[in-house]
């Protein structure tokens, strides 16, 4: 069993097995965030990108639980060189690499990226985690909506996580269109009322996914978990 916890923005934990996995950590600035870095054990932290609200505590729990950073090349030396943090796997768009919890392909996305002292980025990303207990997880991270994603469906998705707070990223109605092409068991909303320009009724949005696709919704609160 998988268990995956929002910690607000987007933030996630995914807990499988003996191994937790920290997704895009933005935790003690974080106005939405259900807890601190300090509270945090993780294995590996995955930073999807460099904006400052998906990385600005990934050195701090890289660090402190002597967790595997998984990012693409210049995300990945920049935290080396940066901030110390000692264990990285540096990858890019359509690699995959094997894990103590099973395997991360890392995925394109239509997105911008910058650190947060102004360095490049690379290219932006999403994930899909294959865990070893054969759940498999999208998480779209920052994007557009981008047709290609039905390619993603295949194998099946047990999950897929979604941005929907519109203006940085999609918004609903790109998301129920990603829905209908990815085609999940489950699909869970992200990266959403952390502020005011990204508000959003994720209630209605459930709604509406449970009315215009096959997929059931999961609307968690932060700090709340679900299991698969």
């Amino acid at each position: 069993m998988a268990t995956l916890t929002w910690l607000g923005h987007a933030c996630w934990l995914i807990q499988t097995g003996e191994h937790s996995i920290l997704l895009d950590p933005y935790l003690d600035s974080s106005p939405a965030a259900s807890c601190k870095a300090a509270d945090i054990r993780a294995d590996y932290v995955l930073v999807s990108h460099g904006h400052y609200d998906h990385c600005l505590e990934a050195a701090a729990v890289a660090n402190s639980n002597n967790a595997t950073l998984i990012a693409n090349f210049e995300i990945a030396t920049w935290f080396e060189t940066k901030h110390g943090v000692k264990n990285t796997i540096a990858m890019n768009l359509g690699g995959s690499v094997a894990t103590k919890f099973g395997r991360v392909t890392m995925t394109i996305a239509w997105h911008s990226s910058i650190l947060p002292d102004g360095s490049y980025g690379g290219a932006p990303a999403g994930f899909i985690l294959q865990l070893n207990e054969g759940k498999r997880i999208y998480f779209a991270c920052d994007t557009a909506f981008f047709s290609d994603m039905r390619l993603i469906a295949e194998p099946k998705l047990d999950l897929a996580v979604l941005p929907i707070g519109d203006l940085y990223t999609m918004g609903i109605d790109d998301s129920l269109a990603a829905t209908k092409l990815l085609q999940p068991k489950f699909v869970a909303p992200s990266h959403y009322n952390t502020w005011p320009p990204i508000a959003q009724d994720a209630q209605a949005w459930a709604q509406r996914v449970s009315q215009e696709t096959s997929a059931q919704p999961r609307v968690l609160q932060p700090g709340e978990s679900f299991s698969l």
